[in-house]
C-alpha cells in the first residue's frame, strides 16, 4: 500500500490548523537571529540541502540540520553535521530562533510550526515533468469522507498553500524554462526564483566523467552487495501515483522477458520505487537480475547516476537529471493519459519521452535490448538526452551551490559576504 496520499495529507493540515496558529505567535514573540540557520530534508542528509550545507556551513558556525529518525542522526554524525530532533521542544526553538530555513520538500523538512518570518530557502528536488503545487489539481485533494464540504475545503487549502508558498525567499531554478513552472506552481514574483541552477545536481559536475563513474560504481557496490560488479547497470525510477496502485509492475510473463534481456545484456536491473508509494517489483523466481535501491538503501540516488548504463522512468524528474550525465532513457508510461488527466504536465510528455515512450514492460525490454546491443541506438538516446539538457539547464560548473549561497546573502542584505568555495570546504 502506498504510504502517502494528498487526500491523507491535506486532512492532517487542516486538522493542525490550531498547532499552526499556536506556532505563529511564538514566531511573533520570539527574535530570530541573524547567525543561526537550520537545514532539513525529507529524504534524509541528502539532495540540495546537503550540497548547500557543504558550501555554507564552514560560514555559519550556528547551522543546525533537523533530523527525524536515528538513521538521519546517524548519517549526519558520520559527516561531523551536528543535529537536533525536528518534532522536539528544542527543533521547536531552533527553527523558530533561525534567520534562514533551508528546506528541500515542505515546512516539514524542519519544524513546520516555527516557519513563520524565517528568511525560506526551498530546494525543491527535481525538475517538474508533472504539475506540482497549485499547478496540479491533485494538491488540492480532499478525502472522500469530506465529500460534502468539498469546496470550501479546497478553498481554504489553496488560501493555506498559497500562504505557505508566500515564504519563500529564494527558490532556485535550473533554467529560464524551469523557472516559469516554479513561479507557476508556488504562485512567486521573478525576484524569488533565481536561475542559479540546482544544487542538488552538483554532484554530477565535480570531478572528471571518470571518476565520477568509478565513485557512483562504488556506491552502487556498497549498497547492492549482492549485485555483480562488472554488470551494466540499469535503474529503474517508477514515480510517485499520488497515493495509487502503480500500473507498471510487471506481470509475471513480462518479467520473464525483462530478466531474459538483462541476462542476455549481462545487465542489472536496480529498483527505486518512490519513497512515498509502494510496488511490488518482486520477479516470481529467484534472480540476481533485479536488485532493490530503495530509499532506505541509498536516501539520493542522483550522485548514483554517473555508474549507470542507462535508465528506465516514466514521469520522474530523474530523467532531467540523466540529462545532466548523459544517460539513454527508456520512458514507460502504461498510464500517460489517466496521468496527464489526473496531474497533468508541463508542456506535452512527447517533447521530453519522445513519439516512441513504451506502454508496457514488453515494448520497454525490447527498447532497453537495442541500447544495450548496439552502439549506433544508443548514442541516439545519449543524444535526446544532450538535447534535453541544453533545454532545461543553464549551468553544467557544479558551483550552484555557491550561486544560490551568494542569492541567500544578497537576499540578507550581506552582499559583501564572502562565499567560500567548493574545494576550501572538503
Amino acid at each position: 500500500m502506498a504510504s502517502f496520499s494528498f487526500g491523507a495529507g491535506n486532512a492532517r493540515k487542516i486538522a493542525s490548523i490550531p498547532l499552526y496558529a499556536a506556532g505563529r505567535i511564538l514566531t511573533l514573540l520570539v527574535p530570530r537571529s541573524d547567525d543561526e540557520w537550520v537545514f532539513g530534508c525529507a529524504v534524509g542528509i541528502a539532495d540540495g540541502a546537503l550540497a548547500l550545507w557543504n558550501t555554507a556551513a564552514a560560514d555559519r558556525p550556528r547551522a543546525v540540520w533537523l533530523v527525524g529518525s536515528d538513521r538521519e542522526t546517524r548519517d549526519a554524525a558520520a559527516r561531523g553535521i551536528p543535529t537536533v530532533p525536528k518534532n522536539s521542544l528544542r527543533g521547536l526553538w531552533r527553527t523558530a530562533r533561525a534567520r534562514v530555513v533551508v528546506i528541500t520538500h515542505g515546512f516539514g523538512d524542519v519544524n513546520r510550526y516555527a516557519v513563520s518570518g524565517a528568511f525560506v530557502v526551498q530546494l525543491w528536488h527535481g525538475i517538474p515533468l508533472k504539475r506540482i503545487g497549485l499547478d496540479s489539481p491533485e494538491t488540492l485533494r480532499v478525502p472522500g469522507a469530506l465529500a460534502p464540504v468539498t469546496s470550501p475545503l479546497r478553498a481554504l487549502l489553496r488560501s493555506m498553500y498559497r500562504g505557505a508558498a508566500g515564504r519563500i525567499r529564494i527558490l532556485p531554478a535550473a533554467s529560464h524554462l524551469v523557472r516559469a513552472r516554479l513561479e507557476s506552481a508556488f504562485d512567486l514574483p521573478d525576484a524569488r526564483v533565481p536561475v542559479t541552477g540546482e544544487p542538488r545536481v552538483d554532484v554530477l559536475s565535480h570531478g572528471t566523467a571518470d571518476e565520477r563513474r568509478a565513485e557512483a560504481r562504488a556506491a552502487i557496490g556498497r549498497a547492492c552487495p549482492r549485485a555483480d560488479p562488472r554488470s551494466r547497470f540499469v535503474l529503474y525510477a517508477p514515480t510517485w501515483r499520488d497515493g495509487g496502485a502503480d500500473p507498471a509492475v510487471p506481470s509475471p510473463t513480462e518479467w520473464q522477458v525483462l530478466i531474459d534481456v538483462l541476462t542476455h545484456r549481462d545487465a542489472t536491473l536496480l529498483v527505486r520505487s518512490h519513497p512515498l508509494g509502494a510496488g511490488e517489483y518482486v520477479p516470481p523466481f529467484v534472480t540476481d537480475r533485479i536488485q532493490p535501491l530503495g530509499s532506505d538503501l541509498v536516501a539520493d540516488v542522483t550522485p548514483l547516476l554517473p555508474g549507470l548504463d542507462a535508465l528506465v522512468t516514466d514521469y520522474s524528474s530523474l530523467a532531467f537529471d540523466a540529462a545532466l550525465v548523459p544517460l539513454p532513457v527508456v520512458f514507460l508510461a502504461p498510464d500517460v493519459e489517466e496521468y496527464a488527466r489526473r496531474r497533468g504536465f508541463y508542456g506535452r510528455y512527447r517533447d521530453v519521452a519522445g513519439d516512441d515512450a513504451a506502454a508496457d514492460w514488453h515494448a520497454a525490454a525490447t527498447q532497453l535490448d537495442t541500447i544495450l546491443a548496439d552502439p549506433a541506438a544508443y548514442e541516439t538516446r545519449l543524444s535526446r538526452s544532450r538535447e534535453l539538457s541544453a533545454r532545461v539547464h543553464a549551468h553544467h560548473d557544479g558551483r550552484n551551490a555557491d550561486r544560490v549561497y551568494r542569492a541567500i546573502l544578497a537576499g540578507l542584505g550581506r552582499r559583501n559576504d564572502a562565499v567560500p568555495t567548493r574545494e576550501g570546504n572538503r
